[in-house]
C-alpha cells in the first residue's frame, strides 16, 4: 500500500501473505482458475517426467505456469473494472475481452509447446 514503511524481511512477509490472500481470492471467486489450477496439478508432474532435459521440463511446467499468472492478471483486471461498475461501457467490455485474450493466448501458447515437445 501507499506510504507503507516496511523493510527486509518485515515487508517480504506481508508481501508473501498478500499473495496467499490473492491466491485464496481467486481459488474462492474464480471457477476458471480452478480449472486451471487442476490442469497445473495434472501437468506439472507430466512434464517433469515428458520432458527429457531441463529445458524440455522448463517449458512443459513454465508455460502452464504462465498461464495461471495471466488467469490472475486478468481476474484482477475484471474485479477492477466490476469494483467501478457494472453498468455496461465500452472501454468496461474492451477490457474484459483483452484480458480474455491474453488467457486464450496463454492457453495457445501451452498448447503449441507441449505439442511440440511432444512429436519432436
Amino acid at each position: 500500500m501507499a506510504g507503507q514503511t516496511l523493510t527486509g524481511i518485515t515487508r517480504f512477509y506481508a508481501a508473501f501473505t498478500n499473495s496467499i490472500a490473492g491466491i485464496r481470492a481467486a481459488w474462492l471467486n474464480e471457477e476458471a482458475f480452478r480449472q486451471e489450477c487442476l490442469l497445473v496439478l495434472a501437468g506439472v508432474p507430466l512434464g517433469l517426467w515428458i520432458g527429457q532435459d531441463g529445458i524440455e521440463r522448463a517449458l512443459l511446467v513454465g508455460v502452464l505456469l504462465n498461464v495461471l499468472i495471466v488467469e490472475l492478471l486478468n481476474s484482477a483486471v475484471e474485479a477492477t473494472v466490476d469494483r467501478i461498475g457494472f453498468e455496461r461501457h465500452e472501454l468496461s467490455g474492451r477490457a474484459k475481452d483483452i484480458g480474455s485474450a491474453a488467457v486464450f493466448f496463454s492457453l495457445v501458447l501451452a498448447g503449441a509447446v507441449w505439442l511440440l515437445v511432444l512429436v519432436r
